[in-house]
């Protein structure tokens, strides 16, 4: 089932994807020095953020890869293949 969050994600344009992805990585920064200087009421806030910032990078390389042609998604499958070899 995917969440509220994820479906408002995909009306977001592109533009407006990496401006709250910009935005958020920010909030989490500061979310951070806050935790540590003095301490958060609710620690798991900074989870939540974290989960968000990785919604978003996913919502943006789903793009990313919807964008690809043929061929370039074929190249990219060698590579996957060859790292898989690799280990």
């Amino acid at each position: 089932m995917a969440t509220k969050k994820y479906l408002e994600l995909q009306d977001y344009s592109d533009a407006d994807l990496a401006s709250e992805l910009e935005s958020t990585e920010a909030q989490y920064q500061k979310l951070k020095f806050d935790h540590a200087i003095k301490g958060l009421d609710n620690p798991l806030v900074l989870r939540e953020v974290r989960r968000d910032i990785a919604r978003l990078n996913t919502e943006m390389r789903r793009r990313e890869l919807a964008k690809m042609d043929a061929e370039k998604i074929a190249g990219r499958s060698k590579i996957r293949a060859r790292r898989r070899r690799g280990k």
